[in-house]
């Protein structure tokens, strides 16, 4: 069974190395800091692989910030014309803020971390000119006498050589944007100005002043609307697990496997050399269509007796074909959808061929009791769907029901991630009575898939912070299926919202293994992608996407995220708009574009 995991980034507080502790050291402004950049202080803290040697900090007097602490918002000491030209940027942080309101998930709310600090080491700078708590020289002279690994820069404080030299591995700090695209800020406003579906999170490593190579990156789905501080929850949540893992990784595999995973150097592509903070009349051109487009959905639903809403269906194809075609296009003809009952939805569908007879299992979605239970029904080789009965049945949400064989005996592992589990099914008599075997996995862990590859089991697993609903891709691997499973150094396979989750069972194709995935950019689940595994082993994993299908494929289709086939038969889910009187509405949160099928039934 792996680790318990509330977290994503609770897989790094154990180093199976016994090498010391690593010694790291803070550059921040102040103590109070954005939540994120707390999470990561306390994460070291309680880890086993690393410690706070020294705090470099250039106000010790308590003084809580007036902004984003540790976030650049591009409004620090601009000129009197500058705070003229940018006085709507600053009405509209008060506005976001009191809209969204400070909650317990909100990463730009602040946190004082004097208590967490008060026995490292404390060493007060001064910033520019005015009064200096120690003098340059006796600053410089400090920080290498602590013989650090690393500094983790929370703050702006000038990267003076001295400091970059004096710890081991450089300073490490985040940028809150993809490097490649947005340098500047503030932080995911022009993501969300230049309608950009994705938000890019980058870990910075600073070897020299001005020099800057990328240890890792995130991407993450763009929360469209009108606040920033939404869309930032995502990769802010996120930055604590993407520091925790580089560190974990530097402590367990040392530098050389760290150094050797460094990005390579890219050229810049943002559309503006620097981003700065948005003019009045760029905020104009930005706010004002959005809102007014905001209000006009509003008031034709307050008008109308009926609404759109979003509704998912399964499809199958017979025939024997493959959605791949010769010239390497997505297949979509012949594909016929199945009706559910009133009341119900059916996704997720998976398809077995058992003793000559095909059989389709997938979720059934009630939404009167708002979670979903794994049924199944017989396809003949024409198409033809028999009686669906259900099969699996629990007090909490079911869905994604992965089914595989091994040798004589038939698994299933639905996805239960609401309930913060992965639990294996024994199949005791086909199709319809399943056994629990083992809990694999205890945490948020989502759309599992395993697969048997030479002679070893493979376990695929989304992993997703609960606060900002990040995804992660991760996976392990073990000699048995109910054995003790060993995490993958290449870990993650994918922190990208476009491929980190899985979408079907992974098959063989030409002898090639291909891991379906679907992508959450625009919506949930709004596509799959077909990946070939190319490198496979206990210490490499390599992945290259060979089909895209989108739900434009499909005609009206808002989503499809799932596609299975065995033997003659095809399955693929997908998501419609369908207008339905208010009156008649199910008792559930579904209304087009609020969100995908998991979030409509409360487990995502």
């Amino acid at each position: 069974m792996l680790p318990p995991c509330n977290l994503i980034s609770d897989l790094y507080t154990h180093s199976p190395s016994a090498k010391p502790p690593l010694r790291i050291g803070l550059l921040v402004d102040t103590f109070w800091m954005s939540r994120p950049a707390a999470g990561v202080i306390r994460g070291i803290c309680r880890s086993d692989f690393a410690q706070l040697e020294m705090v470099i900090c250039s106000n010790t007097r308590g003084d809580k910030p007036s902004r984003w602490s540790g976030v650049p918002d591009g409004s620090v000491k601009l000129p009197y014309q500058q705070r003229r030209s940018a006085l709507l940027w600053n009405l509209y942080k008060r506005f976001d803020g009191r809209r969204v309101g400070i909650t317990e998930i909100d990463p730009l709310a602040t946190e004082n971390c004097e208590s967490m600090l008060k026995n490292v080491d404390l060493l007060s700078v001064a910033v520019g000119v005015g009064k200096r708590e120690h003098s340059p020289s006796e600053a410089l002279t400090a920080v290498p006498a602590k013989d650090l690994d690393l500094i983790l820069q929370f703050g702006f404080i000038r990267n003076h050589s001295a400091i970059l030299q004096a710890a081991r591995y450089g300073i490490w700090s985040l940028h809150y944007g993809d490097y490649d695209y947005y340098r500047g800020g503030p932080p995911y406003f022009w993501e969300l100005y230049e309608q950009n579906p994705i938000s890019g999170l980058t870990l910075l490593f600073s070897y020299e002043p001005g020099a800057f190579r990328v240890l890792a990156k995130a991407h993450f789905s763009t929360e469209f609307g009108l606040s920033v501080r939404r869309n930032a929850a995502r990769p802010f949540w996120g930055s604590i697990q993407l520091v925790m893992q580089k560190l974990w990784e530097l402590h367990a595999f040392g530098w050389d496997f760290v150094k050797d995973r460094i990005l390579p150097p890219t050229v810049y592509l943002g559309k503006r050399k620097n981003y700065r903070v948005p003019t009045n009349s760029e905020m104009v051109r930005w706010f004002v269509p959005q809102g007014t487009a905001k209000l006009c959905r509003r008031g034709k639903r307050a008008l109308s007796n009926s609404e759109l809403v979003l509704r998912w269906q399964i499809a199958i194809r017979a025939g024997g074909r493959y959605i791949s075609g010769a010239n390497g296009n997505a297949m979509t003809d012949g594909f016929q959808w199945l009706e559910s009952p009133k009341g119900h939805f059916y996704a997720d569908p998976f398809v077995v061929d058992r003793e000559g007879q095909h059989w389709l299992f997938f979720e059934d979605y009630e939404y009167q009791s708002r979670r979903g239970r794994i049924a199944c029904a017989c396809v003949s080789t024409g198409g033809e769907v028999g009686e669906v009965r259900t099969v699996l049945e629990a007090g909490y949400h079911l869905s994604y029901p992965y089914i595989f064989s091994d040798r004589d005996d038939l698994y299933m592992i639905p996805e239960s991630g609401a309930e913060d589990v992965v639990r294996l099914y024994r199949c005791e008599n086909f199709p319809d009575r399943w056994s629990w075997i083992a809990d694999l996995f205890h945490g948020p862990a989502f759309d599992t898939s395993i697969c048997h590859h030479d002679g070893l089991w493979w376990f695929f697993t989304t992993l997703q912070d609960p606060r900002g609903h990040g995804v992660a891709l991760y996976l392990f691997y073990s000699e048995s299926l109910t054995g003790k499973w060993q995490y993958h150094p290449a870990n993650p396979i994918s922190y990208d919202v476009r491929n980190a989750r899985g979408a079907g069972h992974l098959f063989k194709r030409e002898g090639k293994l291909i891991r379906p995935s679907q992508s959450g950019i625009i919506r949930y689940g709004y596509s799959f992608a077909l990946n070939e595994v190319a490198r496979l082993t206990p210490s490499e994993y390599e992945e290259r996407m060979i089909l895209t299908v989108e739900p434009t494929l499909f005609g009206d289709l808002m989503a499809t995220h799932t596609y299975n086939r065995d033997g003659s038969i095809e399955a693929i889910d997908g998501q419609r708009q369908v207008r339905v009187s208010r009156l008649r509405r199910p008792s559930t949160f579904w209304r087009a574009g609020a969100g995908g099928k998991d979030s409509n039934s409360g487990t995502e």
